[in-house]
Order: structure tokens, then sequence, then C-alpha cells
């Protein structure tokens, strides 16, 4: 199916937002995408509209378009409710998915998987946004989607750093939460939503951690001081 060069451009600007290539508050240059994606500014103004409902960037008079914001506010927010909406998800998902729809989260998974084997971290992410946004679809709640689609813009934001492998443990993190997708799938089969929401729930556990890295990182080296100078960490004096 060919799409059309506002699809393009709008299913572009989504990934760039979820993978940090434009980061959070930044503006975008109207003028220089327009060009980027050979649109003229009225239609290129429809996909920031467009971006705008999906949650992806904030549009406000006589300032633009900007990537949705990650403040404090917004990170309190969401580390609050977060485990919430995926526990309701979870249980809806299981309880009105239909065969169709499991095939396709099943082929999602397959995606998924196959980028943690190449240890592709961008697609990791991807396709893990792309997972529990189906999650979402199959659950059908008018009501939660909205909230669901603006959870998974920062999680997955947040997330850079969970799918980065850079040591054992990471790697091992990274097999059990394609594990965890697995046995969702099963359970959403099997309709046993209070398995979904468990596994659901360990699967947020998984990655709460690197998440709160990215609100909280580890402090720069330079954390010891002698006499009021800064020393780099395991400086011998």
């Amino acid at each position: 199916m060919k799409h059309s060069k506002k699809e393009i451009a709008f299913n572009s600007l989504k990934k760039r937002v979820l993978t940090l290539d434009l980061p959070p508050g930044s503006a975008l240059d109207e003028i220089a995408l327009s060009e980027e994606y050979e649109l003229s500014r009225t239609p290129m103004r429809e996909v920031f509209q467009r971006l705008a409902g999906a949650g992806y960037v904030s549009l406000e008079n006589n300032r633009g378009a900007t990537v949705s914001s990650m403040d404090l506010a917004t990170m309190r927010g969401f580390f609050q409710t977060a485990p919430m909406v995926y526990a309701a998800v979870a249980r809806l998902a299981t309880e009105l998915a239909t065969g169709t729809q499991i095939d396709i989260l099943k082929k999602i998974q397959m995606k998924f998987a196959k980028a943690v084997s190449n240890n592709a971290s961008i697609d990791m992410a991807v396709h893990n946004h792309r997972f529990h946004e189906h999650m979402g679809e199959m659950a059908a709640s008018p009501y939660l989607a909205p909230s669901l689609g603006r959870l998974l813009i920062d999680h997955t934001r947040m997330a850079q750093r969970f799918y980065r492998v850079n040591h054992d443990a990471s790697a091992s993190r990274i097999d059990l939460a394609c594990e965890q997708h697995e046995a969702m799938i099963e359970a959403i089969a099997t309709r046993k939503p209070a398995v979904t929401v468990e596994l659901t729930l360990a699967h947020w556990e998984l990655s709460r951690g690197e998440m709160d890295k990215y609100v909280l990182p580890d402090p720069l080296p330079f954390d010891q001081f002698k006499g009021g100078t800064a020393v780099p960490a395991g400086t011998v004096t």
C-alpha cells in the first residue's frame, strides 16, 4: 500500500519522537520539516495537529509545535498512573481480544524477538511500543485509549536505556521482557485475565528501575570533594 506524503511524515515524526531523535520540549521547525517531507506548510500543519491529538507534540499560539514535555509534573503523573492503566488494559484485552487480534499480537512479538536477537535497541523500543499499543486496541476502551497512548509515548522515550545492552544484567532483563510478552500472549489466548494482569505488572516493574534512572541518573564522577575542590572519583590523593 502506497502511503501519502502526509502519512509518511506523520509516522516518521512519531518514530523520531519515540526514539528521542526529536528531544522532549524541542521546537519543530515547520519550514525545514516541510522541505524534508516535501509538503507545503498547510499539510505540514495538519500533520502537527494529528501528532498533537495523539500526544506526541504540543501546539501553542505564537509558539508553533513542540515535542511533548517530560517535565517533573509529567513524570510524577506517569509513574503514579501507568500501573493502573496497564493493568486495566491487560484485563480488557484478555476478555475482548479476537482471534485475528491475537494473531497480530503474535506477529508484533516476532518482530520484537528478532530485534532482541539482533541487539537492535531502537527496534526493540519501537516494537515493544507497538506490542502494548495493540493491547490497547484489543481492550477497545474509548476511555483508556487516550491515557494509554500518552503513557506509551513517555514509556518508550524513557525505555531507550533499558534496551541498550551494556552488560549481562541488561541482556537478562531484555530476555525476561521477551519471555513476559510470550506469556502475556498465552494468557490472552487462553482467556486468563488475572494472569495477564500479573504478568503486565511484573513487566512494568522490570522496566521501571531503568526508567527511574532517566529521571534520577547516576551522579557524575566528580562527586568527591576535598577542601572545596572537586576530585574525580577513584583519584588517589
